[in-house]
């Protein structure tokens, strides 16, 4: 009972959708007809195959990945609408849902109704005057026509029985447009291998940057103090007058060897995240920038902490970047939501030219991002301006 009510379920929501389907076509038709329409209408009419992916994940328990989004410049729209192999699965899928969705909606929403009148003809025509009709457009005004309803009553009931096929073969045929082709699920593992090396590859270089750091800077200040502490001991025997001096020297160098510690741990993972969030963080980030850096975001909310780092991390090697190398006179950050991606922009308008060979330290940002399955891009034409762009998924 509880798959009849699961398929009923489905196949009544894919009425709905089998009728935005329909104007979906109409609209795809416009757009062939008017073609600079279609850059506009494709990620349109692809928000609408993905309910239906949505749909069909809630039925069969098992996720459908969604098509890679179709954004950035109209001519690459355009090309990517023409051209994605995606695109056209989609397109066929509007139309043979629009044709079977419909009518698989309408079976799985009519024949319920009409099995439930069949018993209300076969005991409760003599209640209304003249007889009743029943759903199939017979008057009830008799025993023997009342009676019709029992054999009608059990064809209905062995069509409910196999609404779960009807929903099985609407979703196999979904999948089978909806998910993506082998080729593409090929790629993303490739990428998904990719990604995963090169995060293990960000992590061992942060390990032994962190190493580096403790074992350069901060060892070096505390064997340091601990040798001072030594002098002024030998010393407060020998001359107690002058142990003062090196027990001064000895809490200097504790002090530095503190602050050493303490940038090796903000390095980490800033304190002034936790403190402030992602756009505070970033904030404090552009007050300190010597090149006057205005900062453009919506309120975010809490990211997933990891998403944060890299953001802020990103954010900071611009900066840092903006103001050693590119000689602008402005400089933007500018952090919002688009579609469970965070993007993060940092914009100069300095000379350009920025080679990424150079150590600009993109690579350094492509490795944290990546880490996260998210993007890292520059551009900077010769003569300005730098437009770094990170996308990172939030994952709400």
């Amino acid at each position: 009972m509880k798959r009849i009510w699961a398929a009923l379920a489905h196949l009544a929501t894919g009425l709905l959708t089998a009728i935005a389907s329909w104007l979906a076509i109409g609209v795809l038709m416009l757009s062939v007809v008017i073609l600079p329409l279609l850059p506009i209408t494709a990620p349109v009419i692809r928000r609408i195959v993905d309910v239906d992916r949505s749909r069909l994940a809630r039925y069969t328990g098992a996720e459908v990945p969604p098509a890679e989004p179709l954004d950035g410049p109209w001519l690459h729209r355009a090309q990517r609408v023409l051209a994605d192999p995606v695109s056209r699965r989609e397109g066929l899928w509007l139309i043979s849902h629009a044709l079977f969705g419909t009518l698989f909606g309408a079976i799985a929403i009519g024949i319920p109704g009409a099995l439930v009148q069949q018993p209300i003809a076969l005991l409760f025509w003599w209640t209304v005057p003249g007889g009743m009709e029943n759903s199939f457009g017979v008057h009830v005004d008799s025993w023997a026509k009342a009676l019709l309803s029992v054999p009608i009553a059990i064809v209905l009931a062995l069509i409910v029985w196999q609404l779960p096929r009807l929903a099985d073969l609407d979703a196999k045929w979904a999948r089978k447009l909806l998910a993506p082709p082998k080729a593409s699920l090929e790629k993303r593992l490739a990428e998904v291998v990719a990604t995963r090396a090169a995060a293990l590859q960000a992590h061992g270089a942060e390990l032994r940057r962190i190493e580096r750091n403790l074992h350069d800077g901060t060892q070096n200040k505390l064997v340091g103090v601990v040798m001072m502490l030594g002098i002024a001991e030998r010393t407060l025997q020998q001359n107690p007058s002058g142990a003062q001096q090196a027990l001064l020297r000895a809490q200097d160098a504790a002090g530095d060897a503190l602050e050493e510690l303490r940038n090796v741990v903000r390095s980490i993972h800033p304190p002034v995240l936790e403190d402030l969030g992602l756009d505070g963080a970033i904030q404090a980030l552009a007050a300190r920038c010597p090149v006057p850096c205005v900062l453009q975001a919506e309120h975010l909310g809490r990211l997933p902490a990891a998403v944060e780092a890299a953001a802020y991390f990103a954010v900071a090697e611009a900066l840092t970047n903006v103001a050693k190398h590119s000689g602008a006179e402005h400089a933007w950050v500018s952090l919002g939501i688009d579609d469970d991606r965070l993007v993060v922009l940092v914009h100069d308008d300095g000379k350009g030219g920025a080679d990424e060979k150079k150590g600009t330290g993109l690579d350094g940002i492509r490795g944290r991002v990546a880490a996260l399955d998210g993007t890292a891009s520059i551009s900077s034409p010769s003569g300005g301006p730098t437009v770094l762009t990170v996308v990172l998924p939030v994952g709400k």
